[in-house]
């Protein structure tokens, strides 16, 4: 959050599947769907919104995919599903049933380093945890 900023804008996912925004700390819900479409995202995590329909597979069913994170590039969005795999998007991705740039299934649950390569793009989004040695 910027101190600087008069009115902080948060974005929050239901457990039935809405997306809903508020203003903080007022706590006043923004329903005026011009003003939501106006705002630009400091951070993207949600699985929901039409930025991101094409994350969705063809089969998958609303809780299959678990978490998004988009790069601060804000070029890249990175997933985490119900099967165990990781997958990398072009952000946005508003097409359904988008192919994904690059896939991996995860094996262990500590990952020291790990380079994202989209060998099909000019960009790409490397990610380096904290080292849990």
């Amino acid at each position: 959050m910027d101190p600087k900023l008069s009115v902080v804008i948060s974005k929050v996912s239901t457990g039935s599947y809405k997306r809903q925004v508020y203003e903080v700390p007022s706590g006043k819900q923004l329903v005026d769907q011009a003003v939501i479409d106006r705002i630009t995202w400091a951070t993207w995590t949600s699985v929901l919104g039409d930025e991101v329909i094409g994350i969705w597979s063809r089969h998958a069913e609303k809780a299959d995919v678990n978490c998004a994170c988009v790069s601060h590039s804000g070029i890249n969005l990175v997933t985490g599903d119900d099967f165990g795999m990781v997958k990398l998007f072009d952000f946005p991705c508003p097409e359904k049933f988008v192919r994904t740039c690059f896939c991996i299934i995860t094996t262990r649950s500590t990952v020291d380093i790990m380079v994202w390569y989209c060998l099909s793009r000019r960009h790409s989004l490397k990610i380096f945890p904290s080292l849990d040695l």
